[in-house]
């Protein structure tokens, strides 16, 4: 079988990073894209292919999508793991908050597909998979814009789905409830956002990265074909669909 190439953005730390080595381990090539340089990943992975590249930059992603092509000479597997999760009052929430947030969180996305999909159609073979949040059926009032982004990435792993079907190119999300990474914890600080997390949970610990693993491998499965369009809500029981 042909070695599958996979894009991860966000890729630097975090959830993106163990989302990246988890992959190479599982004999995938990766390329890693963020905003910044990615010298941690890059050291656990033995060949990867670091990309500093703006998400919402069109001609960024572009440029970052011909290393990838000419270092592996293909792609199959996009990763929008990029996003950003200010907390706010609603009332301090200024439209360059949102417009930020919706850039990042859910045009990125789009950008990233549509960039991709000239490479996947290549290859015969495709997934994309989104990352969201289950905050879109907790729905915090302190994170509105947050929130609607990722209600909004869910809709478009929706659609998509059917738009990309024809290619054997699957689309799905991943939900997770707040995961403990360093931006989390400069976010809501370092327990007290996670334990009222929990306090809504089933499963009563903190979320981890590694929690998250499984299910990405499953969605990017050779043998996960007729798996589309799904939001699979992993967040320790936090909610139930």
């Amino acid at each position: 079988m042909e070695t599958r190439t996979v894009l991860v953005t966000g890729a630097a730390q975090g959830l993106g990073q163990e989302f990246a080595v988890a992959l190479a381990g599982r004999g995938y090539r990766v390329a890693g894209l963020d905003l910044v340089p990615q010298p941690e990943t890059a050291g656990r992975i033995l060949d990867y292919v670091e990309l500093v590249a703006d998400v919402t930059d069109e001609a960024q992603i572009a440029a970052a999508l011909d290393r990838v092509i000419d270092r592996f000479g293909t792609l199959h597997i996009v990763v929008n793991n990029a996003g950003v999760y200010p907390a706010k009052p609603f009332e301090e929430t200024t439209p360059e908050d949102w417009r930020r947030i919706m850039r990042v969180n859910l045009e990125a996305p789009f950008l990233v597909v549509r960039a991709a999909l000239p490479h996947l159609r290549a290859a015969g073979w495709g997934r994309v998979v989104n990352i969201a949040s289950a905050a879109v059926f907790t729905a915090p009032p302190t994170m509105v814009p947050y929130v609607a982004s990722k209600a909004g990435l869910i809709g478009f792993t929706r659609a998509l789905a059917g738009a990309l079907a024809p290619y054997d190119i699957t689309v799905n999300a991943i939900a997770p409830s707040m995961v403990r990474t360093a931006t989390a914890e400069r976010t809501v600080g370092a327990d007290g956002g996670f334990a009222q997390v929990r306090a809504r949970q089933a499963v009563g610990r903190t979320q981890e990265p590694s929690d998250l693993v499984s299910t990405l491998l499953y969605v990017v499965d050779e043998g996960s074909g007729f798996l589309t369009g799904q939001t699979l809500n992993v967040s320790g029981g936090s909610v139930y669909l």
